[in-house]
């Protein structure tokens, strides 16, 4: 047996009557007036307090955004001067160096010896002065070539593992262990058979 489909009846409309309020007698319409003449100033007080209350909102956001173009402002500029003076203490340590290489080459009668004798310490008070910026030597004589920090300029056949430094050319260095200049290096490659 077949089912027959179900269908919704629509709701029955609901009509509302509006309510008529009675007929105001003389004391009630006297209380309306009155009621409606006591909510008018509390509008009015509200509305100036309102108005008050936007101008107190509105002086403390102006207050409030011009203390922030000043901090503003005033970061930009300290960030000018770290720019700026960034190297003030590096070189204030390099000046030493700079007075020792001046006061070797004044000398008359110096000696080879003398002379030799200032260029390593010339040669401290800069190593000094690297040291004191986080200025770091990178010497990777017989390490495994790493070509983050080398550059291989050749490779020759050499005895022992292949891809080592067998040879520094020039020195790398770091500045705060971030490679500034990487090493120029000759590395080990297998021999030939």
């Amino acid at each position: 047996m077949q089912e027959k489909p179900q269908t919704e009846e629509a709701p029955a409309e609901l009509t509302v009557q509006p309510e008529v309020p009675p007929a105001p007698d003389a004391e009630t319409a006297v209380e309306q007036v009155s009621t409606s003449a006591d909510v008018m100033p509390s509008l009015e007080e509200a509305l100036r307090q309102a108005e008050l209350q936007a101008s107190q909102n509105h002086d403390a956001w102006l207050r409030a955004k011009a203390e922030t173009d000043n901090v503003r402002r005033r970061a930009q500029e300290d960030i000018a001067k770290a720019a700026k003076f960034a190297a003030e203490k590096f070189a204030q340590s390099m000046l030493p160096v700079k007075d020792s290489l001046e006061a070797a080459l004044a000398t008359e009668n110096a000696t080879l010896e003398t002379l030799r004798q200032g260029v390593e310490l010339t040669l401290k008070q800069l190593v000094s002065a690297f040291n004191g910026a986080g200025l770091a030597e990178e010497s990777p004589d017989g390490k495994k070539f790493d070509p983050n920090r080398h550059q291989a300029i050749s490779a020759v056949e050499a005895e022992g593992e292949p891809n080592t430094v067998v040879k520094v050319l020039q020195k790398g260095y770091l500045l705060n262990d971030r490679m500034i200049r990487p090493a120029l290096v000759v590395v080990s490659k297998a021999k030939s058979a």
